[in-house]
């Protein structure tokens, strides 16, 4: 970084003395004061408007670490707090960290400053439900869900939200009413878990229930995908490892929120194995493989049994694959990176 300032400003006197030199044969102060004043410009305007820390060494080098990234981002909307996209990030990734409060502070940040992009709202509103006593939509969360598909009737996460809202504010009926649009847009295992919950919320309110999901909703997911998942055998052999241990199998938008579009849950015992995931192992119903082009798959062994990961974990290199995909994708845990 020192020697960047020592160049720079080396750089920036030899072009005030090319530019002050025609003035020398008129007036030797002239010259001088023009110089002067050239340099001192260029280096005000660089201070207010340029990046001197983009030339340190450290910025130059990628983050390997998750507090890492974060903390460079912090960092960054620190300098300029204009970049919506840039706090709607490091929402998402406050949330991976584990800290929903901060993720909802930034999730509101993003919002105020892209008023116009509805999936940042529903994303702020799921955080204020994050971290409101009981998971609980409010008046506040509600309200921007009921804007956003006021907006965009076809928004699947909004109208999913606004329906848990609506039950928890104890209108059954219009929580059904708010549901059953999205049966006829999901894969099949999805709508059944959905129709579930709208049957429930219309008995609640009186109602008949529904026979089932329309039928566009019932055709096998064409996205599912086959797995084959193993151990390193020389990992296997070195590491004592737990038979009862819990492996999470997962699929997740590449570049996209952190959490996976299809996931399924098994024992260490179990491996090697093959399966398939597709849209009966969704995690929300309002998204599902049949409704992605590109998906990452990783394993992991969970270290303390939760589907958080942990600093303890043991994962497979995570494949990146275009969906319909053919054949089967191996996962190997404890393999070299």
């Amino acid at each position: 970084m020192a020697a960047f300032l020592i160049i720079s400003a080396l750089l920036v006197l030899l072009a005030a003395v090319v530019l002050a030199r025609p003035l020398l044969a008129q007036s030797r102060g002239l010259a001088v004061g023009m110089g002067a004043g050239v340099a001192l410009l260029t280096i005000a305007l660089y201070l207010a408007i340029g990046t001197p820390g983009g030339m340190d060494p450290g910025e130059r080098q990628a983050p390997t670490t998750m507090e890492e990234a974060v903390a460079r981002l912090e960092a960054e909307l620190e300098r300029d707090p204009r970049q919506g996209e840039g706090w709607r990030l490091l929402g998402r990734a406050y949330l991976e960290l584990g800290r929903p409060e901060d993720a909802r502070d930034a999730f509101e940040q993003a919002a105020k400053l892209d008023p116009e992009d509805l999936s940042t709202q529903v994303e702020y509103a799921g955080a204020l439900a994050a971290t409101s006593p009981g998971n609980r939509f409010g008046e506040e969360a509600t309200a921007i869900l009921e804007d956003v598909l006021a907006r965009d009737p076809g928004h699947q996460r909004a109208r999913l939200f606004l329906g848990i809202a609506l039950r928890q504010a104890g209108e059954p009926a219009r929580a059904a009413e708010t549901w059953e649009p999205l049966l006829s847009q999901l894969g099949p295992q999805a709508a059944a878990g959905l129709l579930e919950q709208v049957n429930a919320a219309r008995s609640d309110a009186g109602l008949e229930p529904l026979d089932g999901p329309p039928q566009a909703a019932t055709d096998a997911s064409t996205n599912a995908v086959r797995v084959r998942l193993a151990l390193d055998e020389q990992f296997a052999a070195n590491v004592r490892l737990d038979p009862d241990a819990v492996v999470f199998v997962s699929a997740r938008v590449p570049d996209g929120p952190p959490m996976p579009v299809a996931a399924r849950r098994l024992q260490l015992r179990e491996l090697p194995l093959s399966l398939v995931l597709d849209d009966s192992d969704a995690v929300m119903p309002t998204q599902a493989l049949s409704t992605v082009d590109e998906v990452e798959l990783v394993a992991r062994i969970s270290s303390d049994g939760t589907a958080t990961p942990q600093a303890g974990d043991v994962t497979s290199p995570p494949v990146r694959i275009t969906l319909p995909a053919d054949g089967e994708v191996e996962l190997v845990l404890g393999a070299i990176r």
